[in-house]
């Protein structure tokens, strides 16, 4: 795509924009459950190409596909209630001493034309419809979607069953455009040009942090919420090893579970000396090392996991406790599981990076003092599990406490492999996991990436909004002089 194209692409999302911004939640709404319902319509197609272009198996796509939808449907809820907006109303009072106290309102409003990349291991849910294009939607944005290469049949499906749904609403047709070029000169172009307002990124570190830099260097930097990798440490205390027996099992299939292609796969288990921690982690080698190679989802994904995979492998230190026969090193992932010391993985930073696949490193520690020192040597993570019993749990609170300021969602006596979409959920992380931690991109808080408060002061009521006018006309759940209420103002005057 030439750079003339791509300011077309832009131009075209600011001139919807400017009608787009404007629309009533309720036709947002709309648009969402229509795009919902038309991708629902489009699922058999769905199934048989995306099965075809990602060696993914039919079952893994149709949970894709009611995940895709459910969330559509999750932000037209969100948009219906109204809350989201966040109004905040502190009336004014012209009789305050000394000085009269201003009438301020304020709310979220959306902040222009979004980039969303579409993500490879994913490519519904985190793809053309997944959770960033619904929320920059819902949020009022219009949406740039650049393709993923690994399936563009499956993106071009999605991509019409949302223009679709767009032209049945009458809003303009360039709320919604898809780019096709692979290139990643067009995704610089896209990023650095003056008219984009935000990107979401869901990938490699490499591609979210040149990405990252490039929005910074702009004459007007612009956020970027790229998803970047994580090795999700689970620390396995001694209660676990004495009373969970299932667990080495449990912790190998979420190892080996979707091939590894999940960006909460647990790439590092931390275990402490106890009895029966030698059997616990021969169990868990051996499950590992009886697993089949499965299809990764496409070659390239394959080459990067065989390289990561051989370069960790081949660090001082580090042992190699279970691996599987390649089948087709071109195509599939072998599974394997590697051992070092505590000591070895604190001086060597490498034992850190994200090997994107069914692969785990296991620390072994000789006590909790180096358990604590493990984890304080890791960067930032979208998850952090804790296998042991509450009492032991509880008498660990700086291990605990270690954990959480690294991590953005932290699981007791869980894996990490499994992300509710909910309101609860917090799917980001402290650096290098994601570029801002303060945001999720799954469930409905995702939203709030794309929009910035304004507070008017004093503003005619006439040109208020809706969510802000003392009557309520929307009846949404505000916070007005700092009680949160759906009544409406009644100002007394004198």
């Amino acid at each position: 795509m030439k750079l003339n194209s791509i300011d077309q692409v832009l131009q075209n999302a600011a001139q919807a924009f400017e009608i787009y911004k404007r629309v009533d939640a309720k036709v947002r709404s709309k648009i969402l459950r229509t795009i919902a319902d038309e991708i629902d319509a489009t699922a058999d197609a769905l199934v048989v190409t995306a099965t075809q272009e990602s060696n993914l198996q039919e079952a893994r796509i149709k949970g894709e596909i009611g995940r895709t939808t459910g969330q559509l449907r999750s932000f037209a809820n969100l948009l219906d209630d109204g809350q989201w907006v966040q109004a905040t109303i502190d009336v004014g009072d012209e009789n305050r001493k000394p000085l009269p106290k201003p009438d301020l309102r304020k709310m979220n409003f959306p902040i222009g034309p979004i980039v969303v990349f579409g993500a490879s291991n994913f490519p519904l849910a985190f793809s053309t419809a997944g959770g960033d294009t619904a929320s920059a939607l819902a949020a009022g944005c219009t949406v740039i979607v650049k393709s993923h290469p690994a399936h563009p049949r499956t993106s071009i499906l999605v991509a019409n069953a949302i223009a679709k749904s767009i032209a049945t609403t009458n809003m303009p047709t360039n709320v919604f455009q898809h780019i096709e070029d692979s290139s990643i000169e067009v995704g610089q172009q896209l990023v650095a040009h003056p008219l984009t307002k935000g990107v979401a990124f869901t990938g490699s570190f490499q591609g979210g942090k040149s990405l990252f830099d490039l929005a910074a260097k702009r004459k007007e930097p612009i956020p970027v919420f790229a998803e970047m990798g994580s090795i999700n440490p689970v620390v396995v205390l001694p209660s676990a090893v004495k009373e969970n027996k299932l667990l080495p099992e449990t912790l190998a299939a979420s190892v080996l579970q979707g091939v590894g292609q999940f960006c909460t796969n647990p790439g590092l288990l931390i275990t402490v000396a106890c009895e029966g921690i030698d059997d616990f982690v021969a169990t868990l080698a051996s499950t590992i090392a009886k697993s089949t190679p499965a299809k990764m989802l496409h070659s390239g994904i394959a080459s990067h996991y065989h390289k990561g995979k051989s370069h960790l492998l081949a660090q001082a230190g580090v042992t190699t406790l279970a691996t599987v026969e390649e089948v087709d090193i071109e195509t599939t992932g072998a599974p394997a599981l590697a051992v070092v010391s505590a000591d070895h993985f604190i001086q060597n930073p490498t034992l850190s990076e994200e090997v994107f696949g069914p692969f785990s490193l296991v620390v072994k520690c000789a006590n909790a003092t180096e358990v604590l020192q493990v984890i304080q040597s890791l960067p930032g993570q979208l998850t952090a599990s804790l296998f042991g019993s509450s009492l032991d749990v509880e008498s660990h609170h700086a291990l605990v406490d270690a954990l959480h300021q690294r991590c953005g969602r932290l699981i007791f006596n869980g894996v990490p492999t499994g992300v509710e979409v909910c309101k609860a959920m917090h799917h980001g992380g402290p650096f290098p996991a994601t570029t801002d931690a303060r945001f999720t991109s799954v469930g409905n808080d995702a939203i709030y990436r794309f929009v910035r408060p304004i507070s008017f002061q004093n503003a005619p009521a006439a040109i208020l909004p809706a969510e802000l006018k003392d009557e309520n006309p929307l009846n949404i759940l505000r916070c007005v002089n700092n009680q949160w209420t759906t009544e409406k103002i009644v100002i007394t005057k004198g």
